[in-house]
């Protein structure tokens, strides 16, 4: 088996998977994560922000001396994708540039449809028994939320909207409304850009990938640190993401990060947004629960 590395660099974090890869398996050996939030203020202002783009080179560069000092074999051919913030940004050309001169590494900025149809790959490596089922991937970003379906292994279609926990937390819930109405208002966008779109399948499952689902499973789990073997393959009910939707509701972002620090942190201001499109994309598939899968673009890219 070949070490491979790669790094997803999306909205809001930033992750590094290195794994053992034999054609479509793989042997996870090391997952990081950091959350820079390069999107912050994109959905506004259509630019990336020096600051934001400095917070992702840094976090860039500890991820190459971890690499250097770890895992040698894997840096120089280390893959790095980005995805909804960068693919927005009208200075995003800057951005890949200013990536490379500051590291050496190159990175492919995906369409929202290769994000979907890596994402679709990537979260079935980790799930087992998927080879017979109707699989509906959702990928709940921090700009955008990308939505991918087929059969077993065979991604068939998929699309992605322009919403997510970064870009709704700021377009909707950072208003000086009340709770009730602004999140009456982040529902109905979510049912509008679903709109007509529709899952050509009457028997499906619904896989969620990304920090909203997994954040939020592994705490329902009462995990004290991330576990994949302990996230994958479980279900997540529609009741506790309403639950966890009304405890969010009435703390503050600083409350959610010191009550669940280990899971929410750097995530305590977006997690409600992202809780709500999940609660509307089940509504909308007619699903009372979803399975939840620690893979995602970082996995999709190495198999």
């Amino acid at each position: 088996m070949m070490r491979k590395a790669s790094i997803d660099i999306g909205t809001n974090s930033v992750l590094l998977l290195v794994a053992e890869v034999d054609g479509k398996d793989l042997n996870v050996l090391k997952e990081l994560q950091e959350v820079p939030r390069l999107g912050k203020g994109v959905d506004k202002n259509k630019n990336l922000h020096p600051d934001s783009q400095k917070r992702v080179t840094a976090v860039l560069k500890k991820y190459q001396d971890f690499l250097n000092g770890n895992f040698p074999e894997t840096t120089a051919e280390t893959t790095l994708t980005a995805t909804s913030a960068a693919r927005d940004a009208a200075n995003k050309d800057q951005f890949l540039r200013f990536v490379k001169n500051e590291t050496g590494w190159g990175v492919r900025l995906l369409s929202g449809r290769e994000e979907a149809e890596t994402t679709y790959r990537g979260a079935l490596t980790v799930l087992k028994g998927r080879d017979q089922s109707n699989n509906v991937i959702l990928d709940i970003g921090g700009g955008s939320t990308e939505v991918a379906f087929g059969s077993g292994y065979k991604l068939a279609d998929g699309f992605s909207a322009d919403m997510g926990s970064v870009r709704f937390t700021e377009r909707f819930l950072g208003e000086d409304l009340p709770a009730e109405t602004s999140q009456k208002k982040l529902r109905k966008a979510v049912q509008e850009l679903l709109g007509e779109k529709s899952i050509p399948y009457t028997n499906f499952d619904v896989i969620g990938v990304a920090g909203t689902v997994t954040s939020i499973a592994a705490i329902h789990k009462n995990l004290s640190d991330y576990k994949a073997d302990k996230l994958n393959g479980i279900c997540l009910s529609r009741d506790v993401i309403r639950e966890f939707i009304q405890e969010f509701t009435i703390l503050s972002a600083d409350e959610i990060e010191r009550k669940y620090p280990i899971f929410l942190k750097g995530r305590g201001d977006v997690i409600l947004a992202g809780l709500l499109i999940l609660d509307e994309f089940l509504m909308w598939v007619g699903k009372e629960e979803i399975v939840v899968s620690t893979g995602g673009i970082r996995h999709g890219v190495l198999v």
